[in-house]
């Protein structure tokens, strides 16, 4: 079973910053892409961003290109999410995830991911 943890998560004020980590076994981090996803109270899940394990290209959902980065550092089997600018509809239990498949070709939807981590809360406050 692929086990993803999550951490970075807290309190930040709007215009600030945090990122989030998604620590994966090497296996999954190599041979899937992994996407961050995120659910506020009474909404649905969304996807974030996705990065993909073949050639570490990226894809953004619009409401957060230019403010949130994906990246991944392969020597530590982990994937980070910055994200800056932070907006009050930023709050969220965020949540990563492996892909079915190698390449993201956009962020997907929820029925294209495998397996999730436990989340971890952001929460956008001033």
């Amino acid at each position: 079973q692929v086990q993803l943890v999550e951490s970075g998560g807290g309190l930040v004020q709007p215009g600030g910053s945090l990122r989030l980590s998604c620590a994966a076994s090497k296996f999954h981090s190599d041979y899937y892409a992994i996407g961050w996803f995120r659910q506020a109270p009474g909404k649905e899940r969304e996807g974030v961003s996705c990065i993909s394990s073949s050639d570490g290209s990226t894809s953004y959902a619009d409401s957060v290109k230019g403010r949130f980065t994906i990246s991944r550092d392969t020597a530590k089997n982990t994937v980070y999410l910055q994200m800056n600018s932070l907006k009050l509809e930023d709050t969220a239990v965020y949540y990563c995830a492996t892909r079915r498949r190698r390449s993201c070709w956009g962020v997907g939807d929820v029925i294209d991911y495998a397996s999730w981590g436990q989340g971890t809360q952001v929460t956008v406050s001033s």
